[in-house]
């Protein structure tokens, strides 16, 4: 069974950091793209990040430079480094496994950024 849980959120204060992370479990973790997504309130889900097999990543403009992610082969986990966070980056951020037979979703992650 795939699972994918996240963890790490909470409420910052505007210019700090947050780290999260999505531990998977049930698949080949070497050889899958994952992604991280947001949905604020009211807002649709918007990807915020992907990183490859192969460890490419890939950011949208409104966080490039800011958000970092990566991938621990050897616990079958990808991070979400989040920096000078502003309090438009609040939002529930979802580890998400891209599948042909359709996507797993992790449960969210509530981060909260105070100004």
């Amino acid at each position: 069974q795939v699972k994918l849980v996240e963890s790490g959120g909470g409420l910052v204060q505007a210019g700090e950091s947050l780290t999260l992370s999505c531990k998977t479990s049930g698949i080949n973790f070497r050889i899958v793209t994952m992604r991280w997504y947001r949905q604020a309130t009211g807002k649709q889900r918007e990807l915020v990040a992907q990183i490859t097999s192969a460890g490419t990543p890939f950011y949208p403009d409104s966080v490039k430079g800011r958000f970092t992610i990566t991938r621990d082969y050897s616990r079958n986990t990808v991070r979400l480094q989040m920096n000078s966070l502003q309090p438009e980056d609040t939002a529930v951020y979802y580890c998400n496994l891209p599948r042909d037979t359709g996507d797993t979703w992790g449960q969210g992650t509530q981060v909260t950024v105070a100004s």
